[in-house]
This record gives structure tokens, sequence and C-alpha cells, in this order.
């Protein structure tokens, strides 16, 4: 065999780590959608964490859309590079979903909280109906879960661990993960940093970084941060500074043993006359209410305060008689003065991305368009 020079084209096509991979999208829950460049090194080191974290010997059902980071990053990749057993559904509906888990043993389910929270409210059904005994763990992502909704599931499905992770499309699908069952009881937190990352938390007014406790926002730097914003620089300069760190807009802190907790995105938060007010933090609680299955939180315009907590509010069937005021005297009497939610509208369903995500934007533009 004679071996040859390589031609022009071999050397032409040629792929390297620092070239694009993939162009997704981010979810545009607060705003303009951007394309997130990842390149072949994102995902190198992506597939890397994950294989530290998950056993081959695992089933998955696969529940997330595949073009969104969850679905790429952990189906289409790193399961699939580990050898693991992955069962693909043509379509999600609860009764796919967990007639799956029955029928091919699961022993593991990637799901975003709007699922945890209606096998919560159906769980007497679904136990009734469906085998999850091989269920082993639930992997949640997408936006925290509070406690109440982790004691409220774990009371129903006592032999499942809730394993929260934190990640973004900027990310590669790479942040912080709770890989143990004893880090899942640390409630509220989604966490550790996961393997060959770094993180701070930084006070989004001066850029200082903060100890331990303190709230502020979080930055991250890894080989799994992208490489910018398709076609806009502006973006990609304040997001991603000098020194490779990324820009999360999150606002978190991380305690003494080194738990990540996600607080709210900045962009989020309330402005209620000088105080800031994370709309998570009242959508967890107004989902802890006995006859209210789904809820999201938005800033309601004021003259005079500037913005005031608005709800809207998904009724549980058979409890139409709950009121705004029943709701409002419900979340006054747990929390502080300018936290309380001061109006409230009854929907049918949250309009919610693929991965789960409130669509703040679209529930803003509804409440304002008879301003």
């Amino acid at each position: 065999m004679i071996k040859g020079e390589p031609n022009g084209r071999r050397v032409r096509d040629r792929v390297n780590q620092d070239d694009t991979a993939t162009l997704l999208y981010s979810s545009g829950t607060t705003g303009t959608s951007k394309g997130v460049i990842s390149s072949h090194g994102n995902y190198i080191a992506m597939i890397e964490t994950f294989a530290a974290r998950f056993k081959t010997e695992d089933t998955f059902i696969c529940t997330v859309p595949m073009f969104h980071i969850y679905g790429l990053a952990a189906f289409i990749m790193a399961l699939h590079a580990l050898g693991s057993t992955i069962v693909i559904l043509s379509r999600f509906d609860m009764h796919g979903l967990l007639s799956a888990v029955s029928t091919y043993k699961a022993t593991c389910l990637p799901i975003v909280p709007p699922v945890v929270v209606a096998m919560v409210n159906d769980a007497d059904k679904i136990k009734s109906k469906y085998d999850l005994s091989s269920l082993r763990s639930i992997l949640c992502g997408g936006s925290p879960l509070s406690k109440e909704i982790i004691e409220g599931f774990l009371n129903k499905y006592p032999t499942v661990h809730i394993l929260q992770g934190y990640a973004l499309t900027e990310s590669t699908g790479t942040g912080a993960s709770a890989n143990t069952v004893e880090e899942s009881r640390k409630y509220g937190s989604v966490g550790i940093l996961t393997a060959n990352s770094e993180a701070k938390i930084v006070d989004p007014e001066t850029g200082k970084a903060l100890s331990v406790n303190r709230m502020g926002e979080l930055w991250l730097r890894s080989p799994s941060i992208m490489k910018g914003y398709f076609s806009n620089l502006e973006a990609t300069r304040t997001t991603l500074d000098s020194e490779g760190w990324l820009r999360t807009g999150d606002l978190c802190y991380i305690d003494e043993d080194g738990f990540l907790f996600i607080v709210d995105r900045l962009k989020e938060l309330i402005k209620y006359k000088g105080f800031q007010v994370p709309p998570a933090e009242l959508e967890a609680l107004l989902l802890s209410h006995p006859e209210i299955s789904d809820a999201a939180v938005i800033p309601f315009p004021d003259k005079e305060v500037g913005q005031y907590p608005m709800a809207y509010v998904v009724r549980k069937p058979g409890s139409d008689d709950l009121s705004e005021i029943a709701v409002m005297d419900f979340v006054a009497k747990q929390v502080a003065p300018y936290k309380r939610i001061r109006r409230v509208a009854f929907v049918a369903s949250i309009p919610k991305t693929p991965s789960g995500k409130i669509l703040r934007k679209d529930l803003i533009k509804l409440a304002t368009s008879k301003l």
C-alpha cells in the first residue's frame, strides 16, 4: 500500500476542536432569542462531564426535545456515547411517558418541573395504573424545584430520588448537579459545580466577587462555555469577558458546602419601590396551595411603586370557587409586605418553552395589552 500526500480537499475539510459544531438558540423567555455557537471542544468537555456522572446500566426515557440543549447534550451525545439504553418517545404525553417506564423498566427519568408537578398532583391515579417500581431517580432541570414540590414528590414516591441540575445553552448543558442521594437532600439546591468548572458570585453593580451565602450574579468558566453569539458581537461582549467568564444572568448564591442555589433571573426580578422580588419564590409558594396546579408571577407596571407582583394561576379541577382575594391572602400571610401579590388572573394553562421555562414576556404582554 502506497501512502500518498493529503490532497487539497482533505486538508480543507479537516475539523478542529475549536470549529463550530452547533448553533442552538436560547429560549428567549425574557427577550429576543440568540444563536449560541458551540464548538466540538465544548461537546467533548460536556461528554466527559456526563461520563463521570451516569452509569451505563441505567435505562433512560427521552422526554425532552432534542433541538434543545437538554435533549441534544444528554441523549444524542452524552448518554449515546456512554452506551446507555435510551427509549425515545415519538411525542410527549403523560400516558406514553409512564407506560414507557413500565414497559422498558426505566431506572432514570430526565424531566422538567411541570412534569414533576403533574406527577405529584396525580400521584394516586398514576401509582394505581402504572408500574414504576424500576424507577430509581428523577433528573430535573430547566428551573429550580421548591422544597414543597420536592417533599410532596418524595412523600408520594418514597423510593425515587430527585436529582436537580443547572445548565445553560451557553455552557453546553453543564453547570451544576446533584450526583448522589446525599447531595439531593440539600433542598432548594441544584447541586455542586460540575468537574473542570469554575464559578463565582459577583455583585451585578460593582463586578466584585462575593463571599459564601451572598446573593449575586453567577459567573461560570469551563471548557464547555460557548464561543459566542451568532452575528451578535455586542451580546457576546456583554456576556463573555476577556478572561473567559460567562455572565449567566442568574441571581444565585453558593453556601459554605459548595452547593449552588438559584434564586431567579436577574432580568425577571420585580422592582417594587426599592425592593427586589424574585418571581420564582412566589411561584413556589403558590404551587403549595392545595387548589392551584400551576402558576406564574410577573411584574405589573405601576406609577407609584414601579412594579408589583401579579400572578397567573391555574386552578385544579373542582376548584372553580378559588377567588383572587383568596390567592392574595394565602400569599400575604407568608411573605413580607413588599412581596405580596396585588393582582391575580386565572388561566387554563401557563405558556412555557419545550424545556419547561415560563414565557414571562408573553404573560407581560397579555397583562399590559389593555393599559
